[in-house]
Order: C-alpha cells, then sequence, then structure tokens
C-alpha cells in the first residue's frame, strides 16, 4: 500500500520544500516527512500538485512518457472567441515546436473558485473570461504560452485535475491523504506510450491541513 497526497498550491508559493530566497514553500503547509512531488507547479500558478514517498510512483505520474491528462481553470486577458478555441485543441505552434492537439473549451468561472491575494488586475474596458484546458504535455509554462500564441494572455492558471485525482473539496494550503493498494496504483504503458490505470476505488482517504 502507498500513500499520496493531494495538494491545492496557493499562488506565489514554491512547488519544493526549500527556499534560498525566503519565499513560501511546501513546508509552510506540509510537515510529513520523506515525501515529495511528483511535478512541479509554476509559482505564479495554483492548484493540484501530487506528493508521494514512493519513487516509482512518482516518476510515473510526473514523467512526460506516461502522458497524464493535465486539466487547467484559465483565465484569460480578453473575451476568448472560438477561432481561439479551436486552435488549441488543433495544437498550435510554439517556440520550442507544435503543441499535440487538447481539450478545450469556454467555460464559465468555475463555482469553487476562491479569491487570490493579490487579486488579478481589473480593467474595465477590456473583459476576461474563462476555458477549461487539457494537456498531455508537460513542457515549461506550457499553458501561458498557448495562450498567448492564440492572442489571449494568461492571467490566472488553475490545475484542477491530474489524471483521476482533483482539487474537489481542498482549499487553498489543504492536502488530502490517499492510501491506495498495490492493484490501484501502478500506471503501465502500452506500447503506444498511453497509460492504463485500475480504476477501483481508493481503500481510505483522510484530510489533513497544517496552519503556519
Amino acid at each position: 500500500m502507498s500513500d499520496i497526497f493531494l495538494f491545492n498550491k496557493p499562488f506565489q508559493v514554491m512547488s519544493q520544500f526549500t527556499d534560498n530566497d525566503g519565499r513560501a514553500n511546501l513546508s509552510d503547509y506540509i510537515r510529513i516527512p520523506k515525501i515529495y512531488p511528483a511535478g512541479r507547479l509554476d509559482y505564479d500558478s495554483e492548484g493540484l500538485m501530487i506528493l508521494t514517498g514512493d519513487g516509482e510512483l512518482q516518476h510515473q505520474i510526473s514523467h512526460p512518457r506516461h502522458k497524464l491528462a493535465k486539466t487547467y481553470w484559465v483565465q484569460v486577458d480578453g473575451e476568448i472567441d472560438q477561432n481561439a478555441i479551436d486552435s488549441l485543441k488543433n495544437g498550435v505552434q510554439l517556440n520550442d515546436g507544435p503543441t499535440l492537439p487538447a481539450t478545450a473549451e469556454k467555460i464559465n468561472e468555475p463555482d469553487m473558485l476562491w479569491p487570490r491575494t493579490p487579486p488579478v488586475r481589473f480593467r474595465a474596458n477590456i473583459p476576461t473570461s474563462w476555458l477549461s484546458l487539457t494537456i498531455s504535455e508537460g513542457r515549461n509554462r506550457q499553458v501561458r504560452r498557448m495562450t498567448a500564441a492564440v492572442g489571449f494572455p494568461t492571467l490566472r492558471l488553475i490545475r484542477a485535475q491530474i489524471g483521476d485525482w482533483s482539487i474537489d473539496n481542498l482549499a487553498p494550503g489543504e492536502h488530502r491523504t490517499l492510501s491506495l493498494g498495490p492493484e490501484f496504483i501502478r500506471y503501465k504503458s502500452n506500447k503506444n506510450n498511453k497509460p492504463s490505470i485500475n480504476r477501483r476505488k481508493p481503500k481510505a482517504h483522510t484530510r489533513r491541513k497544517y496552519s503556519p
């Protein structure tokens, strides 16, 4: 049996346990020894991170070869149009090559959205809009570069889901522990390098919160 830890990373928190520049980091919220992030999330992004003490599982969740889908809620500058949505779906050209096709749709502001500190800037003459974007790559600042490439710069970025795991019922700074049985936790790549997962329900879970 292995545990994973789902953490809702607040804005402007480093996705590591130490920082030489004194910025807020994971140790300000999580006091569990010998667990490590399975992938990172930018300092200026929010939302779901997965941590585990299982090195193999950490690799399988974070390695791009397994193409684990990640869904983001993205607030962009301007009223995004269908042409931009279609471009994101088909893949856009970035300076390090074209992106893979994505799942993209315009959405209303998410119901469970929390206030951000500091808030996103407001300009009365320029609207903002929201989209849901699901990608299976992990390039540096990829979502921000994708929306900029179609003419709608990202203002706020929240990772809502990784694979089957989401930030549902997790406030910023909270984490939830899932105890997973061996029949659940192993991602296996088939010959097309696509992940498969046994979708049995986790055996148990608890919820913890640390307030610094």
